[in-house]
């Protein structure tokens, strides 16, 4: 699986991502002449480095968008939370991360006027999805790769941008959690896709290959594309 970020035609820039007192650190990959981009939130106990994140990130630049990956915490919060866990679940904190460095992006003169997505990963789609709820002009559409939506309950009423679940069909109590998560949601779009035989972490041959072309899809199709007709097909 390869997770180097690497452009044909285009550029790749180390961010430092200014939020008021801290400082977070990012990685964007701009395609020449993008046609949208997608913020990345890593899951629990991850980082901007996360293999499969990238894996996911790469197709979509082959797909001609811009792609943020970036720490939703800083070293020492990371420090702190690999010996306590107590930051990895706390996504009124997570959200309020990905939603102030969508502002920012926002007034970037490399990426303005780009129709934005978000991609989240675990608890990194439950932060994406009570971002966008936050964002409701600005987001335009959400993907989820075996996260934990039931943990922005909360938001989930509110979420305008159309949201693609994408849950492992051996992840069984996560399963239950996106179906109720489902029925939650009132964005118009809204669909769960289950993966046959694929766990959690998407291991298995070809399971991440299927997320990321599911992922390309969605993201053509509601940031860029909208006459083209979806491949994904609801659970």
């Amino acid at each position: 699986m390869s997770t180097e970020a690497v452009l044909l035609e285009g550029r790749v820039d180390e961010l430092r991502l200014p939020l008021g007192e801290i400082t977070l650190e990012g990685t964007l990959a701009l395609p020449n002449h993008p046609q949208g981009l997608v913020l990345f939130a890593h899951g629990s106990g991850s980082s901007r480095h996360s293999p499969r994140n990238q894996f996911v990130a790469n197709s979509l630049q082959r797909s001609g968008f811009a792609t943020l990956l970036f720490d939703l915490l800083t070293s020492a919060e990371e420090q702190l939370d690999r010996e306590t866990a107590e930051l990895r679940f706390d996504i009124r904190l997570l959200a309020r991360r990905l939603t102030a460095v969508t502002s920012w992006m926002l007034r970037q003169e490399s990426v303005r006027g780009l129709p934005l997505g978000y991609f989240g990963a675990s608890t990194g789609a439950a932060a994406a999805l009570s971002a966008a709820a936050r964002l409701r002009e600005s987001v335009v559409a959400v993907v989820s790769r075996g996260g934990r939506p039931d943990l922005a309950a909360a938001d989930l009423g509110f979420v305008k941008a159309p949201t693609l679940l994408l849950v492992g069909g051996e992840d069984r109590v996560v399963l239950d959690l996106n179906r109720a998560a489902l029925a939650k949601l009132r964005c118009p779009g809204k669909t769960l896709v289950v993966i046959p035989h694929a766990s959690h972490l998407f291991e298995e041959t070809g399971a991440l290959d299927e997320v990321a072309r599911l992922a390309a899809d969605w993201f053509c199709r509601y940031l860029v594309c909208a006459d083209r007709p979806q491949k994904a097909s609801a659970a």
